[in-house]
């Protein structure tokens, strides 16, 4: 029962992991406001490398323009600012506190948990994460520091290994959702397949339009 009443929180299939160098220029808040305005319900604000006077800023922004379009927030792994700007959820990092920590300091959000493995997928549940985002599923530079790409096979035993809902991670386009899909994905996670995009709105669209809902 519990399972399925942390599941069924999860009420989303497309979310955009910010990374505000690849907005080609433009400030992360207007790309993420277009990405909204398309239809995305999800954003998960990373930046780990801002400092907390910059960051939190940043999130108290992105706070206010995703509660205006009726989406999700969360932080990566930084309780205290999820806390301080009334954020919905925590994403917890590969190198960040468990999962059981997080939810113990945050007990009222959601928590998710990058996994690369079904025995981080497997822990992560177990100690309470909301669902799991696995990957790289496909080639990206951006996560080329967490090895190679593992597969939608790989993909597919995380997501028998598990009962919360699988994000797949890394390179994911709308031409490859199907195949995620396919292989018992959730929804996906993004990062430069909406942001790097000419067109953010656009691109949030074609995800929103294969994963067949928000």
């Amino acid at each position: 029962m519990m399972m399925v009443e942390r599941a069924s929180r999860v009420d989303f299939r497309l979310c955009l992991v910010t990374d505000r160098g690849q907005t080609g220029g433009r400030p992360l808040a207007e790309v993420v406001e277009e990405s909204l305005e398309a239809g995305l319900r999800a954003v998960q604000l990373r930046e780990k490398d801002l400092p907390d006077a910059e960051f939190l800023p940043l999130a108290r922004s992105l706070r206010e323009i995703t509660r205006r379009h009726g989406a999700r927030l969360f932080i990566n792994s930084r309780v205290e600012a999820a806390l301080a700007v009334g954020a919905d959820g925590l994403q917890r990092g590969h190198d960040a506190l468990p999962v059981s920590v997080l939810r113990s300091r945050a007990p009222g959000l959601l928590v998710g948990a990058s996994v690369h493995s079904v025995e981080e997928a497997r822990a992560a549940e177990r100690d309470g994460a909301d669902f799991v985002v696995f990957g790289p599923v496909y080639d990206t530079p951006s996560k080329w520091q967490y090895g190679p790409p593992q597969g939608v096979g790989a993909l597919a035993g995380v997501v028998g290994a598990v009962s919360v809902p699988v994000f797949a991670i890394g390179g994911v386009t709308a031409e490859r959702v199907s195949a995620v899909r396919a292989a018992g994905a959730h929804g996906v996670a993004v990062i430069s397949a909406i942001l790097a995009a000419e067109r953010p709105g656009d691109a949030t669209k074609a995800l929103l339009d294969v994963l067949g809902g928000p």
